[in-house]
């Protein structure tokens, strides 16, 4: 008979993790974690993530927590792609449903923006504004981008997006942790490699220059927290490099790297999960986000070959 999470106490982390999970996580996530960590079938989180899906093909009801409300937008989009890619079932007439529902909701340059005007009325974090006219947006059009690119999707609405993450990307000079993310998210797709490698040298001296990973993680106060982000709102390099394929692992040495995982290990709270470290604007969406951030830390840890049990 199979053990009871909550029976006994947990000890590795991924039992504590189960345990806060199964304490605290919508059913996607309970979904996901039992997929990735518990021989789950892609099926069941598929039918899951069918739950937050509109008939226009696009995402909503709070996938992405930070907006609430029944709408359809691209960063829940951009979400339910990434679940999708990570079950092997980013493809077919699904993902056909979404690439029209991206057309549709395109600005004038053929990217996404990162909140429609169609969010109004309906709560959102202060830090995602809702505007008439939004311009497009780097931190939704690169991963929904690069992940459509991994997966080997061909489809109109790809052909004017891509060509404006390579702008986007190449012309990044001054820029916050999350764009480096999307960005990258972007460039660990782009089939054109050595382009991809040439954009990911440049951002990694930029990520080094400007402080925007926290190398030594004994002493984060000596890095800067970017304007507008909650205090203690650091990155790390795991935060960059989730897997050790990822073009920023070159950014960062070795022992960087160890010493990140280091800290990703010990972040993991006494109840199981791990925190969400940007600014908590609402008790459900912080509920919400914290087994989200919980499965993405094991993942790393794991993808990384640290001992998670």
């Amino acid at each position: 008979m199979a053990e009871n999470p909550l029976s006994t106490p947990p000890s590795t982390p991924r039992a504590r993790a189960e345990r806060f999970v199964w304490l605290t996580a919508r059913v996607l996530e309970q979904r996901r974690f039992a997929y990735h960590f518990l021989r789950g079938g892609a099926d069941q989180v598929e039918t899951a993530l069918m739950a937050y899906l509109n008939e226009d093909g696009g995402y909503g009801h709070a996938l992405e927590p930070d907006l609430r409300g029944p709408v359809s937008q691209p960063l829940h989009t951009a979400h339910g792609l990434r679940v999708l890619d990570s079950i092997g079932r980013c493809g077919g007439l699904r993902v056909e449903r979404i690439c029209r529902y991206l057309t549709e909701v395109s600005t004038h340059d053929g990217a996404l923006p990162a909140v429609h005007p169609s969010q109004r009325g309906y709560p959102s974090a202060p830090f995602v504004p809702v505007v008439d006219s939004p311009p497009s947006a780097l931190l939704s059009t690169g991963p929904v981008v690069g992940v459509l690119h991994r997966n080997q999707v061909w489809h109109a609405w790809l052909f004017r997006a891509t060509e404006f993450c390579w702008s986007a990307v190449e012309s990044l000079e001054t820029s916050h942790p999350y764009e480096i993310q999307a960005a990258l998210a972007f460039l660990d797709g782009a089939p054109d490699r050595p382009r991809a490698e040439a954009a990911a040298d440049r951002l990694g001296r930029l990520v080094r220059e400007q402080r925007l990973a926290v190398l030594e993680p004994d002493r984060p106060e000596d890095y800067p927290v970017s304007d507008g982000y909650a205090p203690g709102e650091h990155h790390y390099p795991h935060d960059y490099a989730r897997v050790p394929d990822s073009l920023a692992a070159r950014w960062f040495t070795d022992k960087e790297m160890a010493r990140s995982l280091d800290r990703l290990e010990a972040d993991q709270q006494e109840d199981g999960g791990w925190p969400i470290r940007w600014r908590a604007w609402a008790p459900g969406s912080a509920l919400e986000w914290r087994p989200i951030v919980t499965i993405e830390a094991l993942r790393t840890l794991r993808a990384h070959g640290r001992a998670i049990g």
